[in-house]
Parts: C-alpha cells; structure tokens; sequence
C-alpha cells in the first residue's frame, strides 16, 4: 500500500515546469535575490561556470565545442587528476568496496581502506596520527570548535582562507586576527593573550590567492617564546612544497615546531575530494568524538579514498614529480615579470597577474579563452576591492611549449585591454 503511494507522487513530480513557491513573503524573497543579483552582474564580479567536457589536465575540451583549450586554472598542481594510476585505483576500490558507505564513520562508515589512508596521511607528514573528512572545510570546521573553549585564544592571519575563518567563528575562545604575515603585530597579539589558557597561531601554509609563504620559522619562534601552538592549512602546499612534497613546514625546516595540519585530497594529491587533520594522536581522538563535521557527515567514498591513496604512495616512492614544480613556476613566473606584468607572491606555482580591477580581470579572462587559454578573474568579495587579479596555477604536467603559449596569449591580451604598455 505505502509502495503505492510513494509511485503516485514520484510521478505527481515528474517532468514539466518548475514549480514556485507562492505567496507574499516568496515572491518577496524572490524580488531581493534578484536585485542583489543585478548588483553582482553591474558590478561585474559575475561569476560564471564553464563546462568541462573531458577529464581534468592541462589541455581540456569545453562543453559546446571549445576543444584543445589550454587549462592554466585548476589546483591539478601534480597533474594526478588523471594519472592513470590513479585512475585504476580509484575503479579497484570502487570494485572492492562499492560506491558509498550511506552512513557517518563511527555507525558502519569505517572501512580498512580509510584507515589505511589516515595511516598513510600520517606517515606522510610524520605525524602520529590523522583524521579523514568530507573536504579541507569540513576540518577547518571541525577543529577549533572541538580543540578551544572560552578560556582559549586563536590568533589568525587577517588572510587566512574563508574555511578557517568560518571554523574560528563556530569556536568559544577569545579571537586575535593580526595583519598579514606581520610578525610584530602577532607578538603583539601573543603577549595580550599571555592572559588565557591556550594560545593557537592559525595561518594558511601557502595563501591561495596572493601565492606567498607564510613565514612559518617567524612564527615558530613566536609560538615557542609565547608558549602557543601552531596550526597550518596546508590545501595549497601538500604534494609539492619542500624536498619531498610535504609541504611548508617541510619546506621551512619546521616540522617539529609545527602542531597540527590540516589539508585536502581535493588538490594536488589526486584532485577528487576530502581534507584531513594530521597531528598528535589525542587531538586526533577528540576530533573523532567531538568534531561535528566528521560526527555528522557520511564516509569519504571508496573511490575518492583509492585514489588520493595512491597519489600519496606516488609521493612516498619519489620525489621526482614534486620537484619538477619550481622550474615551471620560475619559468613563467620570470617571462611574465618581463613583459611587464606584475606577479604576486614568490616561488609559488599560484602566480596571481595583479591588475586592480574587477572588469579588467573579467574581459582579460574571457579574451584568454578566446585565444585557447583556460583563465579565471578574481574580484570582490573573493579578493579585497581594487585587488581584482587573473590567478594562473602552474601544474607538474604544463610544458614548456604550454607556458609560453600563455605567456604570449597574456601579452597580446594585456597590450589590447591597456595593462601593458
């Protein structure tokens, strides 16, 4: 009888128009949205979604026909998106292990394969012990809230990524946000925070929009002088910063001053999805039983957990991939500089072109593609206003013939829309 009735309004809903809430108070709300949405578009920070058609890698095919378009925009820094063996061990573990486990971790969602990665995670970045999650937000969500109460303090920079803002505001504790990279202004902050519990220093490793290095032995040395702990995001430097891809801290030679990482799977390390945090294996105990994002979220799928799986083994059998990132990073990094335009950040495969504003970002952008270059402009609110940039990425499997194709493409573009001489 119910299996009746569920039919008759799975079909009531078949296909047709779309239905619309009525009433007052919806064609209201639908009013605003719109207005807020003509707002974006005049002030042109639109932000559109273009269509793959292929597999992600340096060259793509667009939906509609766009074909050999070269993709200078993903976070496909190792070019393991579509490494085949990568590919063949996401389908294994599909096989094996089936599509979903359709429940959180700690009811039925543990499989060997997710343990085996945690284990993995934390040989890679020699740390006791690691946590899985649905994505990097996710665990930036999950630790501060968990780890600090209101006798506590966390100390950010002013540009950490928005997950870790977000995940500071869900905590209790008394909250410091110093000036970018200012380690005068951070000891201020430390010495007024002298006066509760817990002092935590949150910093992205590698800023993803600006492409610089937090100074991590800097903040080290505060954290040790101030008896603090240090916390890193590390989404934009695991895989390929340091001798062996471990990341900034490896890169800075603070591995041991360094508490807690968190990153993501969804990057470097096979480009699928999930984040994790890595560190003390107590810590990572408490998050299992208090971290809400882990508690209430379903298990990583078997094939995102086969894949990123393997992108680390490829790591930790060589370190041959991750070096050969800094000679395509220079290398672009040098030619635009000498055409004139201005590129933030420093030996990072994140090479942000400045340009100020936010239409000029967009035309360049589109005029890239027109000319078979896959760009993105950012603008406000991704960026601060008047620091709208188009961020190239750099990725192991770019060429040299790719690089300076694009170099061209953004100096034909630049000399077109005046942001070059």
């Amino acid at each position: 009888m119910w299996r009746g009735a569920a039919v008759r309004v799975l079909r009531g809903g078949g296909a047709g128009s779309p239905r619309a809430a009525s009433g007052e108070a919806a064609a209201q709300l639908r009013r605003r949205l719109e207005s807020e949405l003509e707002d974006i578009r005049g002030a042109g920070t639109w932000k559109s979604e273009r269509v793959i058609a292929s597999r992600q890698g340096p060259h793509l095919r667009l939906a509609g026909g766009g074909a050999g378009i070269l993709n200078f925009c993903a976070n496909n820094y190792l070019g393991l998106s579509s490494h085949p063996e990568v590919i063949r061990a996401a389908v294994e573990a599909l096989e094996k292990f089936g599509a979903g486990l359709s429940s959180v971790r700690f009811i039925c969602g543990t499989q060997s394969i997710h343990k085996d990665l945690e284990e993995k995670i934390a040989r890679f970045h020699q740390r006791e012990d690691a946590i899985l999650y649905a994505s990097c937000f996710d665990a930036n969500a999950g630790i501060f809230e968990a780890l600090l109460t209101p006798e506590d303090a966390v100390l950010s920079d002013e540009l950490n990524h928005a997950s870790i803002i977000d995940g500071i505001r869900l905590c209790k504790a008394n909250k410091y946000r110093y000036k970018h990279m200012d380690m005068q202004d951070l000891e201020a902050k430390l010495q007024d925070a002298q006066k509760h519990r817990l002092r935590l220093v949150a910093t992205d490793g590698a800023f993803s929009m600006d492409g610089d290095i937090a100074p991590l032995r800097e903040i080290c040395q505060l954290a040790q002088k101030y008896d603090a702990l240090v916390f890193i995001d590390e989404c934009h430097a695991t895989g390929f910063l340091g001798p062996n891809g471990r990341g900034t801290d490896e890169l800075l030679g603070v591995m041991d001053k360094v508490t807690i990482i968190n990153s993501t799977l969804g990057k470097a390390l096979g480009g699928a999805a999930g984040g994790y945090t890595t560190g003390p294996k107590p810590l990572i105990d408490l998050l299992r039983q208090r971290s809400r994002p882990y508690l209430f979220s379903n298990s990583l799928p078997p094939a995102v957990v086969g894949c990123a799986s393997k992108a680390l083994d490829l790591l930790l059998e060589s370190n041959a991939i991750a070096q050969s990132m800094a000679a395509k990073t220079q290398r672009f990094r040098s030619k635009m500089t000498a055409a004139g335009f201005t590129i933030s950040g420093k030996d990072h495969p994140i090479c942000p072109v400045m340009l100020g504003d936010a239409r000029l970002a967009a035309v360049m952008a589109e005029d890239m593609l027109n000319r078979g270059i896959y760009v993105i402009g950012f603008s406000y609110p991704v960026v601060p206003k008047g620091k709208a940039r188009i961020r190239v990425q750099i990725s192991a499997v770019h060429s040299d013939e790719d690089i300076d194709r694009c170099v061209e493409a953004f100096t034909e573009v630049g000399r077109k829309h005046g942001a070059l001489p």
